[in-house]
């Protein structure tokens, strides 16, 4: 008998995986492909029976899932069957389903794809179960699924194979439905507020000059080098001018640089823009949106996360990034009269920085050092230098400074918010500027005239906020790493 597909491609099979081949060919050649199969009549899921018994007891229903245990015992067996909301356990005997379908069904394998169509009773112990009437065999699993007790515990092979992952790991399955809703709440929070959601473009024929490096690619019918866009907000920025007054985007992220636990080069972000607020509106429209998330995906403000309850009821703190380093490391900010005195600040503390840096970014180097990581319950350090905030609005009182927040939770920055910057002959300053240090870098960085000239019709007051999905669903998830709740995370392939 032939093993079933063998092609010259085909990797190196264990003696599991030749015998299940060897079962297919065998179903193949007694006309029992399941393979041809195209559909099965679901009326129910796992939990909808199991919640529901006293109104289901006794009634047929049919259900369709993998089969992730079973219980031989001569002429009955038990076995479970993991469906997408669960499992539950069915019951099949010979003289219920006949003689053929029991020999094939104890033929069959544990990870093998079944409808099956019962009765609902309850076991002697107590187990709401299905009372098979017939069963069907659906797909052959022509792999062997990790041992129930140990399951998929290698953190590479769980990232690299996630579609086993979620078989074996029902907790898996969990984060992920809690990232959907946890997106689900992030629209209908804007959506109830009034925002719009809109799509920009991905693809976009300017790298312009921010502090991410894009990934390159090229459009050959346009023979064009493209980039794959490292933000949304010069487009919706774009729409507050076409008159736009509230707009968001929940959209996918790409940056060339590295990975770790909290970076990942494709990663998904939300930036909303409304006219006519400034940045305090915006930080209360971010607790209050935090609070509406939590509660709709937890039923609580009180998120624990690593051992640790974050209290994500507002108010939440608020401090200057200059007062913030003040208290931890004793250098003030308002003392510095040049660059020079924010070099021997960063001096007298170790911090190292680059010798054109200014002294914001000196002081931002002193933050980085002494301050985010203790920034543990919600806070929001507010009042950055100009120096680092390239397309927020300066404060009126302090042109040094600009009306721009980032917030902080478990030490990590989870957001950045500021006034637009609405000028136009200033903001083609700073993007130059920008341009020339990327430049100095020995990195390609250019204007976005287009943008420019949006500007110079006139953008109303706006407020803007970008905030990283990933991270917020790692907090109310209670995961390390971002990995973790990326269901495809970026890995390098093996034989690389």
């Amino acid at each position: 008998m032939a093993d079933y597909p063998v092609t010259p491609h085909t990797p190196e099979l264990s003696e599991q995986e030749i015998i299940r081949r060897q079962k297919l060919q065998s179903l193949i050649d007694s006309g029992k492909n399941p393979y041809l199969i195209t559909r099965y009549g679901v009326t129910h899921h796992s939990q909808e029976i199991i919640q529901n018994f006293d109104a289901l007891e006794g009634q047929t229903v049919s259900v369709a899932g993998r089969m992730t245990s079973r219980r031989i015992m001569g002429k009955a067996s038990f076995a479970h069957l993991l469906d997408g909301e669960g499992v539950i356990q069915f019951y099949v005997r010979r003289d219920d389903v006949g003689d053929e379908a029991y020999a094939d069904f104890k033929n069959d394998d544990i990870g093998d794809i079944f409808g099956v169509t019962g009765t609902v009773f309850k076991t002697k112990t107590g187990e709401v179960s299905i009372h098979t009437t017939s069963l069907q065999l659906l797909t052959k699993s022509l792999k062997v699924l990790p041992e129930k007790f140990h399951g998929l515990t290698d953190t590479d092979l769980r990232y690299r194979q996630r579609y086993v992952d979620t078989i074996v790991n029902p907790e898996v399955r969990d984060v992920f439905r809690k990232r959907s809703a946890i997106i689900s709440a992030i629209r209908e929070f804007l959506d109830g507020h009034g925002f719009l959601e809109v799509d920009t473009p991905v693809l976009q024929t300017v790298e312009i000059g921010a502090s991410a490096r894009p990934f390159r690619t090229h459009h050959n019918a346009l023979d064009l080098d493209m980039f794959l866009r490292i933000e949304t907000e010069l487009y919706l920025k774009r729409l507050i001018v076409g008159g736009f007054e509230r707009v968001y985007e929940v959209g996918r992220i790409f940056r060339n640089e590295g990975m770790d636990a909290t970076h990942n080069p494709e990663f998904t972000s939300v930036e909303t823009y409304q006219a006519f607020s400034n940045y305090h509106e915006c930080m209360e429209m971010v607790e209050q949106m935090y609070e509406f998330i939590c509660m709709k995906a937890l039923g609580t403000t009180d998120v624990e996360y690593q051992g640790q309850i974050i209290h994500m009821k507002a108010p939440w703190k608020r401090i200057t990034m200059a007062d913030a380093v003040k208290e931890a490391c004793g250098e003030d900010y308002s003392t510095w009269t040049s660059d020079e005195d924010g070099h021997a600040a960063c001096a007298r503390h170790g911090v190292e920085v680059e010798k054109t840096d200014g002294r914001g970014k000196c002081l931002e180097a002193l933050f980085d050092a002494f301050v985010e990581e203790t920034l543990v319950q919600p806070t929001f350090i507010i009042d950055y230098p100009v120096e680092i905030s390239p397309l927020a609005k300066r404060k009126p009182d302090n042109p040094d400074l600009t009306e721009r927040f980032e917030y902080f939770i478990t030490g990590h920055d989870m957001g950045n918010a500021f006034s637009e910057l609405n000028d136009p002959i200033d903001q083609r300053r700073r993007f130059e500027l920008q341009a020339e240090a990327r430049i100095a870098q020995g990195v390609h960085a250019e204007v976005d005239e287009d943008f420019v000239n949006a500007l110079e019709y006139g953008m109303p007051p706006t407020a803007g906020l970008g905030f990283g999905v990933d991270r917020l669903v790692m907090l109310l998830t209670d995961s390390p790493t971002i990995r973790d709740v990326l269901l495809f995370p970026t890995m390098k392939p093996l034989n690389k």
